[in-house]
């Protein structure tokens, strides 16, 4: 005969019908400032604000004020990757779009 298996330490077995809510610093996103519009305006600012930055040094190197030339070819690079990674997020929601409308059918 086989005993029944006890429940892991450290997590508490579910009592009703929904799982208790996060705990803050578990990593899980949850709040009303958290949603997924929200957080994809934050990245999008972010990405125009390092755009804007290296735009700003270029000036200054065209200007010839700017002291540290390094430093327009780091914000040039933040910029470039940002953009990257801007537009990789892009196709791969237009390719998950795709796929369920595609199951819809």
């Amino acid at each position: 005969m086989t005993s029944p298996i006890g429940p892991i330490s450290g997590i508490a077995p579910l009592s009703g019908p929904t799982a208790p809510a996060a705990t803050s610093g578990s990593g899980a996103v949850s709040g009303a400032g958290n949603d997924f519009a929200s957080v994809l305006g934050k990245g999008l600012d972010a990405v125009s604000n390092t755009q804007a930055h290296a735009n700003d040094l270029a000036v200054q190197a065209a200007t010839g004020t700017l002291t540290d030339p390094a430093q327009l070819t780091i914000a040039a690079t933040q910029a470039g990757l940002a953009t990257q990674l801007a537009t990789t997020l892009q196709a791969k929601a237009v390719a998950a779009f795709n796929t369920i409308m595609g199951m819809q059918a």
